[in-house]
């Protein structure tokens, strides 16, 4: 975890890849934080406590101490948090036009493409209670085509974005480091493999992908209480 701070950020977290934005984002800009579990095999995402600073009931969600006017601010939904850390500190968010349009789009597209379908081929192909076919073939080749569009980017650019490694690339590699859960070979997109080692070996993308919490390797995901809470959800 980074060094310690005065007002570290607080992370209300899970191990998953959208929690690993963020403590991946927080390594590499060095900033101290403190990692609040959030266990969402338990329903802690509906505590009315985290409703306050996190009103869609998904984690991850920070509260920065010290934010705009020196003033507590709480953000929700990974992308927010990232786009709200890197206007904060100058980093990995370009603030010239061209290259922030082209950041975010790649940000926007893991938000709406890569991380929904991602989330569904690994639930259809390890989460549910039956193997349905049609449901895997849909997703698994979605999640094919999305690698593809991925492949084609960086066969002509270093990172998502251009030449600078940015927060759209630290949105994806969470969602990439799983891409066999997912039914992916990168051997068919030498590209992508080439930019998905390459974050692998930097020390902070490291650090956060490494960021666990004790309780979660202890979840049995064949409790129907814990996939009622995980995958049953409706309304509140």
């Amino acid at each position: 975890m980074a060094a310690a701070s005065a007002k570290p950020i607080d992370v209300y977290y899970w191990p998953t890849p959208n929690g690993w934005k963020i403590t991946i984002m927080l390594e590499e800009l060095g900033m101290a934080y403190k990692i609040i579990p959030v266990d969402i095999s338990k329903g802690e995402q509906f505590a009315p406590d985290f409703l306050e600073i996190a009103p869609n009931n998904r984690m991850p969600a920070i509260v920065d101490h010290d934010g705009p006017g020196g003033r507590r601010i709480s953000v929700f939904e990974s992308g927010a948090i990232l786009q709200y850390l890197g206007r904060k500190t100058g980093r990995f968010y370009p603030s010239e036009e061209r290259a922030r349009v082209a950041c975010e789009e790649w940000l926007f597209w893991q938000m709406a493409g890569l991380g929904p379908m991602a989330g569904q081929a690994h639930h259809f192909r390890i989460y549910a209670p039956e193997k349905i076919p049609y449901a895997i073939d849909r997703y698994t080749n979605e999640c094919h085509r999305l690698y593809g569009v991925m492949n084609r980017r960086l066969e002509r650019n270093r990172y998502l974005a251009g030449a600078d490694y940015t927060i759209a690339d630290m949105a994806c590699i969470g969602w990439a480091s799983r891409h066999e859960r997912q039914g992916i070979d990168f051997g068919e997109f030498p590209h992508l493999k080439r930019w998905h080692d390459e974050l692998l070996a930097r020390p902070a993308v490291d650090r956060g992908l490494r960021v666990r919490v004790e309780e979660a390797g202890k979840v049995d995901m064949t409790d129907p209480k814990v996939r009622a809470v995980l995958f049953g959800q409706r309304a509140r």
